[in-house]
Protein backbone atom coordinates (compact mmCIF):
# COMPACT_ATOMS: atom_id res chain seq x y z
CA UNK A 1 0.00 0.00 0.00
CA UNK A 2 1.17 3.67 -0.66
CA UNK A 3 -0.22 6.67 -0.08
CA UNK A 4 -3.45 7.14 1.94
CA UNK A 5 -5.09 10.39 2.19
CA UNK A 6 -8.10 11.32 4.75
CA UNK A 7 -9.18 14.75 4.75
CA UNK A 8 -12.05 16.89 7.04
CA UNK A 9 -14.80 18.86 6.34
CA UNK A 10 -12.46 22.49 6.89
CA UNK A 11 -10.38 21.29 4.28
CA UNK A 12 -7.41 19.52 5.84
CA UNK A 13 -5.30 16.27 4.21
CA UNK A 14 -2.57 14.04 5.48
CA UNK A 15 -1.60 10.98 3.41
CA UNK A 16 -0.31 8.38 4.90
CA UNK A 17 2.37 5.62 3.43
CA UNK A 18 3.10 2.36 4.90
CA UNK A 19 4.54 -0.96 3.29
CA UNK A 20 5.56 -4.40 4.56
CA UNK A 21 8.13 -4.23 6.89
CA UNK A 22 7.65 -0.33 8.43
CA UNK A 23 7.36 -0.23 12.03
CA UNK A 24 4.48 2.04 11.36
CA UNK A 25 2.94 4.47 9.04
CA UNK A 26 4.83 7.33 8.23
CA UNK A 27 2.80 10.69 7.72
CA UNK A 28 4.38 11.75 4.13
CA UNK A 29 1.81 14.87 3.33
CA UNK A 30 -0.02 16.85 5.03
CA UNK A 31 -1.69 20.39 4.56
CA UNK A 32 -5.30 22.64 4.46
CA UNK A 33 -6.81 24.30 1.62
CA UNK A 34 -5.23 24.36 -1.93
CA UNK A 35 -2.46 22.06 -0.48
CA UNK A 36 -5.31 19.52 0.97
CA UNK A 37 -7.12 19.95 -2.35
CA UNK A 38 -3.76 18.68 -4.34
CA UNK A 39 -2.79 16.02 -2.00
CA UNK A 40 -6.44 14.58 -2.77
CA UNK A 41 -6.68 15.45 -6.07
CA UNK A 42 -3.00 13.65 -6.84
CA UNK A 43 -4.40 10.76 -4.65
CA UNK A 44 -7.11 10.35 -6.79
CA UNK A 45 -5.61 10.73 -10.28
CA UNK A 46 -2.99 7.89 -8.71
CA UNK A 47 -6.00 5.44 -7.95
CA UNK A 48 -5.30 6.14 -4.33
CA UNK A 49 -8.64 5.78 -1.54
CA UNK A 50 -9.42 9.45 0.11
CA UNK A 51 -11.26 8.65 3.00
CA UNK A 52 -12.82 11.28 5.19
CA UNK A 53 -12.53 11.21 9.00
CA UNK A 54 -12.29 14.51 10.73
CA UNK A 55 -11.31 13.28 13.81
CA UNK A 56 -8.35 10.68 12.42
CA UNK A 57 -7.35 13.62 10.23
CA UNK A 58 -6.99 16.08 12.89
CA UNK A 59 -4.69 13.77 15.21
CA UNK A 60 -2.85 12.56 12.79
CA UNK A 61 -2.20 16.80 11.25
CA UNK A 62 -1.01 17.22 14.83
CA UNK A 63 2.24 14.68 13.63
CA UNK A 64 5.34 15.99 11.88
CA UNK A 65 6.26 15.24 8.25
CA UNK A 66 7.77 11.82 7.97
CA UNK A 67 7.38 11.10 11.47
CA UNK A 68 5.65 7.69 12.25
CA UNK A 69 2.02 7.74 13.43
CA UNK A 70 2.35 7.58 17.59
CA UNK A 71 1.33 4.50 18.86
CA UNK A 72 -2.30 5.96 20.56
CA UNK A 73 -3.14 5.68 16.94
CA UNK A 74 -2.25 2.45 15.63
CA UNK A 75 -5.41 0.49 16.97
CA UNK A 76 -7.63 3.53 14.45
CA UNK A 77 -5.53 3.05 11.58
CA UNK A 78 -4.76 -0.54 11.42
CA UNK A 79 -8.40 -0.71 11.66
CA UNK A 80 -8.26 1.62 8.25
CA UNK A 81 -5.72 0.05 6.72
CA UNK A 82 -7.42 -3.23 6.72
CA UNK A 83 -11.02 -1.58 5.54
CA UNK A 84 -9.23 -0.22 3.16
CA UNK A 85 -7.55 -3.82 2.02
CA UNK A 86 -11.02 -5.11 1.98
CA UNK A 87 -12.05 -2.61 -0.64
CA UNK A 88 -8.81 -3.13 -2.69
CA UNK A 89 -10.01 -6.92 -2.55
CA UNK A 90 -14.10 -6.19 -4.01
CA UNK A 91 -11.92 -4.81 -7.32
CA UNK A 92 -14.47 -2.14 -7.04
CA UNK A 93 -15.52 0.91 -4.58
CA UNK A 94 -19.70 1.02 -5.21
CA UNK A 95 -20.54 -1.43 -2.58
CA UNK A 96 -18.19 -0.25 0.46
CA UNK A 97 -18.24 -2.58 3.39
CA UNK A 98 -18.49 -0.28 6.36
CA UNK A 99 -16.04 1.21 8.32
CA UNK A 100 -16.26 1.96 12.09
CA UNK A 101 -12.94 3.54 14.06
CA UNK A 102 -12.53 3.34 17.68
Amino acid sequence: MSTLPGKDKQGLAVALKYAPGDQAPRVVAKGRGLIAEEIIARAKAHGVYVHESPELVTLLSQVDLDDRIPPALYIAVAELLAWLYRVEQQGSSEALPPLTLP
